[in-house]
């Protein structure tokens, strides 16, 4: 990060440091889409220090930017919204009515050190001189590149926890799958596919969630919407289907119940859990509403949660709803676009509201797994031979900050999860597209424009499902708990995030 140099009207810079000033760029640099608040440099999501022109220097500071614009101050000094720095050997006009000041003495006598220089390209110096270039107290002015990497660092899971962990899973997983299929009858095709964030390999803190896909193939089925959501379906077979050992699970109006089906699925995995004799497993009692089995495997200290999530994997094509989601192009291409959208249609048994019963939810959780670990503009992208990015990194301090806010406020923001923090994350991968973007060495300012996308979601309440546009993820219905989430993250923001501090 480069450290602001700002120069006050009422102080005479030393020509030294004016003329090094000339050569710091504008923070935060601008932003150039149009989907981001009109292209607005400073949105108002983010706080008003990092924003120069908005607040953190007072009413007569910004009348003085005002006055200087309006005097034709050099375009530098118009597009970062202040005065434009003084010329080598020249002193900066002082303020209106004010007489100037002497220059302030650097500590220890003498000048303070100069900025940052460019390279001798013109263009900006090499990340690791800029980082090393920022004095001590100035990390804090937009977290610090240093302390969130320390955080990720934090984050990471032990590689030997992970194994640990992961073994134990794979072992009884299989264990089930085997037995589901050895009896037959309507799951006797089921295949196993790793889902969630441990497989998307963005998983924080400790190993100790899993989510398993049991894909149940089907030919085709008719789908019709059950709400304004273009989300959630009604299912029912065309003429003689293929798959007629699920026609047992047709409701009284000859819709494909995903209660049953689950309930059914749900009554073996508790029948061929006792028979496990290396682990200790219990099945955890139903959450209403929620698509998953979930198992509890005993793993001295802690526990470890598997969710089983029965899946119809239905070969098709996406519904109507989707048509304008997705919008990959300018990120990974109008090809790879097309590749993801002749993938099988994933349908859970997720029930809407009062229809619980029989509805069932469309799920792109093998598009976001793909999306996630080829996540580059260009192919090589964090590979072994290739530039390092920071979107992932981005991605696991946003979803450890709501992880330990709902740990603080677990009823005000009951809402939210960590798919919020993951389409936000989607988005702002489309908005700013390019590897470059997202440097890893750039760390801190990718976070900070991750970071208010999201807060302007918040704020609007309105953050689009990135398959389903027309379904918001942020009802305005809940902008109680959207404004209660946007107050927490603009303190943490503030603060410097005292949040990450407190990991241990």
């Amino acid at each position: 990060m480069v450290p602001i140099l700002w120069v006050s009207s009422s102080v005479r810079a030393p020509p030294r440091a004016a003329a090094a000033a000339a050569s710091v760029p504008a923070w935060p640099p601008p932003i150039t889409t149009t989907s981001y608040r009109g292209a607005d440099p400073c949105p108002a999501s983010l706080p008003d220090r990092r924003c120069p022109g908005r607040g953190g220097g007072g009413a007569r500071r910004r009348q003085a930017l005002r006055s200087n614009m309006a005097a034709g101050g050099g375009e530098a000094g118009k597009r970062a919204g202040r005065r434009a720095p003084a010329r080598p050997g020249e002193e900066p006009p002082a303020a209106e009515g004010r007489p100037p000041e002497p220059p302030p003495a650097a500590a220890g006598g003498g000048e303070p050190p100069p900025a940052p220089r460019r390279g001798a390209a013109g263009g900006r110096a090499p990340a690791a001189r800029r980082r090393a270039a920022v004095p001590d107290g100035a990390a804090g002015v937009c977290g610090g590149a240093p302390r969130l990497r320390e955080v990720l660092s934090r984050l990471s899971l032990p590689r030997q926890d992970v194994s640990e962990a992961s073994g134990l899973v794979n072992r009884v997983v299989s264990q089930l799958i085997q037995a589901v299929r050895g009896r037959g009858g309507s799951f006797g095709s089921i295949e196993r596919l790793g889902a969630g964030s441990y497989y998307e390999h963005v998983k924080i803190s400790e190993p100790n969630e899993f989510d398993i896909m049991l894909l149940m193939p089907v030919a085709r089925l008719q789908l019709d919407e059950c709400d304004d959501t273009g989300a959630y379906y009604y299912l029912s077979f065309k003429r003689n289907p293929k798959e007629k050992y699920l026609l047992k699970f047709l409701d009284e109006d000859g819709k494909l119940s995903a209660f049953k089906m689950l309930q059914a699925l749900r009554e073996i995995i508790k029948q061929e859990v006792k028979t496990i004799k290396d682990a200790e497993v219990t099945v955890k009692r139903k959450k209403a509403g929620s698509p998953a089995i979930t198992l509890q495997i005993r793993n001295p200290p802690t526990d470890i949660s598997v969710d089983i999530i029965l899946t119809l994997e239905v070969q098709q094509s996406w519904p109507p709803s989707t048509q304008d989601g997705l919008r990959v192009e300018q990120w990974l291409g109008r090809k790879v676009r097309g590749e993801l959208r002749n993938k099988s249609l994933y349908l859970v048994a997720k029930g809407f509201l009062k229809r619980q019963g029989n509805t069932w939810r469309l799920s792109f959780s093998h598009i976001e797994k793909a999306m996630l670990n080829n996540h580059g503009s260009s192919k090589t992208c964090c590979e072994s031979d290739g530039p390092k990015c920071c979107r992932k990194g981005c991605l696991k301090l946003l979803k450890y900050l709501l992880e330990q806010l709902k740990m603080k406020y677990t009823k005000e923001l009951d809402k939210f999860c960590s798919y919020h923090v993951k389409t936000a994350y989607f988005h702002s991968c489309v908005m700013w597209p390019n590897d470059t973007d997202w440097h890893w060495g750039d760390l801190e300012h990718c976070f900070h424009k991750y970071l208010g996308y999201f807060l302007d979601c918040l704020q609007r309440s309105q953050l689009p499902h990135f398959f389903i546009p027309q379904y918001n993820l942020l009802s305005p219905e809940d902008k109680a708990s959207n404004n209660f989430l946007s107050r927490q993250l603009n303190y943490q923001l503030n603060n410097n995030f005292p949040i990450f501090q407190e990991i241990n």
